[in-house]
Order: C-alpha cells, then structure tokens, then sequence
C-alpha cells in the first residue's frame, strides 16, 4: 500500500451527517491537500442545488452527474475528496475510488445523524419523516460502505478525533 508519501488522495464515504466535510477540512489542513468537496464541486459545475437536480431527474439523474464529477476528481492526486452519501450507490464508483485513492467510511448510528441533520432542509433524501428515512436509508446502504480501506464511527467522536485515527491509518 502507498503512504502518504505518495499524495495518494483520500476519499471519504459515509451516510449523510457523519462527518465526511468536516473531517475532510482537518485532513486537507494537516496534509497540505486540496480539499474537494463533491457535492460543491456538482453544484458549481451544474449551477443548480442538488435539491433542484434531484428535482429535476430524480436521483439517478444526480447518480450519473456525480459519477462523471468523481471521476474526474479522481484524476491527480494529492487530494481529500469528501464525497456525497450516496455516491457509493452507482455501478462501479466503489471500484474507481478504490483504484484512484485511499477510501475512508465515516459511519455513525441513526441517533447522531438525526440528531446531526434536524432542521437541515438541504437534504432532499429527508424529504418527511426523518427519522424513518434515516433507518431505512441506513439499512439500504448497510453494506455499501464496507468496500472502504479504513472505517471510523463517528458517533462518540469529535472531528480532530476523527482525523487523527485517519491519519493514523493512512501513514501506516
């Protein structure tokens, strides 16, 4: 496995509220790496929210759009790249990030993240009962992350926490 000699680029995956952004400042500030944040990167590109996208095609139009922006974040290196919650989901990101870095699974339980997302309306996927879209959001991707070279749970962790035991694995 490369080090971090390497500026091999690390990706951070996860459901929704555990902490994929936040962390990804700490570990872009202590590695000197650009920090991309994915879901900035789509609305930029797209010049519309990822609610209007969703909106407008519905999620696997955004999947494909986010797809074509992981793939070409993933070129280079050097990079954190805070991906959206679902972005594990289409056929073969999984693949791509493992070949174009380091993946990291950020998970915590359903308490935290609703507890983290109240009041957020910037979530479309929360679209009603919260608390029910969570736990089955959370079981429909159950698996979906396990793919990932290092997994932390974030539930009872501050995000330097959190950067410090990636970092940790990411030196070896």
């Amino acid at each position: 496995m490369k080090r971090e000699k390497d500026r091999k680029s690390i990706i951070l995956v996860g459901m929704m509220a555990t902490g994929k952004s936040t962390v990804g400042v700490l570990l872009a500030e202590a590695l000197g790496y650009e920090l991309v944040d994915l879901d900035r990167v789509i609305v930029e590109r797209e010049g519309k929210s990822i609610a209007e996208l969703f909106a407008e095609g519905g999620e696997s139009h955004f999947r494909r759009i986010e797809k074509e922006a992981l793939e070409r974040e993933l070129q280079g290196e050097g990079k954190i790249i805070s991906t959206g919650g679902g972005a594990v989901l289409a056929p073969g990101n999984a693949e791509l990030m493992l070949e174009g870095g380091y993946v990291v699974a950020l998970t915590a339980t359903e308490e935290a993240i609703l507890e983290r997302v109240s009041g957020d309306k910037n979530r479309p996927l929360l679209a009603g009962n919260a608390q029910e879209r969570v736990r089955t959001i959370m079981e429909e991707r159950r698996d979906a992350y396990r793919f990932a070279h290092c997994t932390v749970d974030t539930t009872a962790l501050d995000a330097a926490e959190v950067s410090r035991h990636i970092l940790m694995h990411y030196r070896g």
